[in-house]
């Protein structure tokens, strides 16, 4: 059992991370091939080692199983099945310290968090998994808020080179890959999310058997965006690399026809809900 208890320790006032921020926000801005950055060692030592301890086996307990050409994964974005310091640790996330960092960090102001962890969660990818390259969805399928900002805890001691698993980051073309991040333990990845940033790890990771790539990820909101990044709504974009290329019918339907139909769908029973509620309360 950990001996760490987050419940009256707040990691994130400690004003080393808004300095953290200020000395990094140039560096932020100047990511190639979009605005990223990641910074090791960020959380304290036992915190992590506390939350790596937590972590739970493919088989401890229900995940979502992605298993398709695009995406081999587990997810679990069901915070009863955390472990109470990664729990703590991701209200911490929350919180309104850690939204000055990622604003300071970031240049983007009045950012929201997501405690439904839509898309996020914990993170955990078998040998032979992968995630190919893609933009994520761009609003919120509850709030309909813009997705902005992507971060990414990774919790993997003793990761090497040759296992792969990079964070790769690519143009909005996807013909160069503009950064590659080891996902090593107690880094920190964040990014800007639009339509163009592509982003995943595509090649199948190498791994011993007995090891997979953990993270934990979290992705944050803001009320509208710059008219520049607009571009409709839409459900995450896969798009392949060069030498590669994603077939079969039912993934193009999948990718080209159907989310934009449920979005617009989601969209209007939504709207629907909320203005039979507030003719109810007038």
């Amino acid at each position: 059992m950990s001996t760490v208890d987050l419940n009256d320790r707040f990691v994130f006032d400690d004003p080393k991370y808004l300095q953290l921020a200020a000395e990094n926000a140039e560096r932020y801005a100047n990511g190639n091939p979009f605005p990223h950055i990641h910074l090791d060692n960020f959380l304290p030592p036992d915190v992590a080692e506390a939350v790596l301890a937590e972590f739970p086996k493919p088989a401890d307990i229900d995940w979502h199983n992605y298993n398709r050409q695009t995406e081999i994964k587990l997810v679990c974005a069901d915070e009863t099945q955390f472990g109470p310091v990664t729990r703590q640790l991701f209200y911490q996330f929350h919180s309104i310290p850690f939204l000055q960092f990622l604003e300071k960090l970031t240049g983007i102001d009045n950012l929201i968090p997501d405690p439904l962890l839509r898309g996020g969660g914990l993170h955990q990818i078998r040998r032979g998994g992968l995630l190919k390259l893609h933009a994520d969805f761009n609003k919120h399928d509850s709030t309909f808020l813009d997705r902005r900002i992507n971060v990414l805890l990774y919790l993997n001691k003793d990761w090497k080179e040759e296992y792969g698993g990079y964070l790769e980051l690519w143009d909005k073309d996807t013909k160069f890959c503009g950064d590659k991040i080891l996902p090593v333990f107690n880094r920190l990845a964040i990014f800007t999310t639009t339509s163009d940033s592509f982003h995943g790890h595509p090649d199948p990771l190498n791994c011993p058997e007995d090891m997979t790539r953990k993270s934990l990820a979290l992705y944050y909101y803001t009320n509208g965006r710059p008219k520049g990044e607009a571009d409709g709504i839409h459900t995450t974009i896969f798009k392949s690399r060069p030498e590669e290329s994603f077939s079969g019918v039912m993934w193009r339907l999948g990718q080209d026809f159907a989310p934009p139909v449920l979005w617009r769908t989601a969209r209007r029973v939504r709207e629907r809900y909320f203005k039979r509620t507030i003719q109810k309360r007038g």
